[in-house]
Formats: structure tokens, sequence, C-alpha cells
């Protein structure tokens, strides 16, 4: 697991965000940069070279289904392996979000062990 890739986190809760992060610091990820909703990840993404998503789904103007869309449906981004974080179990989410192409999906509150095995499996197969 190369933990030297470039992580980006996306949440429009700023909590969330440096949560996260302190996670994934703790598992040696240190190359993170973050978004505060769907939109501006898309454009960092298409900018930048990124190896993981790792998106909250209840965001505003575009939630993180909406954004996981458009990074399926974008031919450079379209294999990059995309986390869910939600708070909401709901098993249609779940299908929608695996519909859409989700690599996998952390429901709150999650620790870092969660966040390391879910890492683990995108990674592998990625």
């Amino acid at each position: 697991m190369d933990k030297t890739m470039n992580v980006l986190i996306v949440d429009d809760y700023k909590t969330m965000l440096r949560i996260i992060r302190n996670l994934l610091k703790q598992l040696d990820f240190n190359n993170v940069d973050e978004a505060s909703d769907g939109a501006e990840a898309l454009s960092k993404l298409r900018a930048g070279n990124f190896g993981l998503v790792i998106s909250d789904w209840n965001m505003a103007p575009m939630t993180g289904l909406d954004l996981l869309k458009e990074v399926r449906a974008d031919q450079r981004l379209a294999r990059m392996p995309f986390i869910m974080i939600t708070a909401e179990s709901k098993t249609e989410n779940v299908i929608a979000a695996k519909a859409a192409g989700v690599s996998n999906y952390i429901v709150k509150p999650f620790n870092a062990e969660t966040l390391r095995e879910k890492i683990e499996k995108v990674l592998v197969h990625a």
C-alpha cells in the first residue's frame, strides 16, 4: 500500500475534515488535501494527481454521490478508488453508492482501524 500517494478528503464540515486528516496521519498517510464540497473536489481531482478519494455523502450543493458519479464519468478519473463516508446506513444509500461505482463505504462513527481496513481493501483492487 503506497502511503505516499495523494489523498483527497471531501467534507463540508471542517471538524470532520480535521478528524479524517488525523486518522490518515495515524495511518502514515501524509499527502492529504481537502475540499469542502463536491465541485471543489472535482476541480482538484481534475487538476491534481490523487490516488484515493474519501468523501462525505451529505454535502451541498454537490453531494458525495453526485461527486462519485462525476468521477466515474470522467475517463481520467473513472478508475480512482473512492470511499464514501456517511452517517446513514440506509440500505438504499448503500445500493445507490454501489450502483454509482463506489469502491467502499464507511458509516460514521469510525476509527483509524476501520479506515485502514477500508483503504487496504480498495487499494488492493485498484
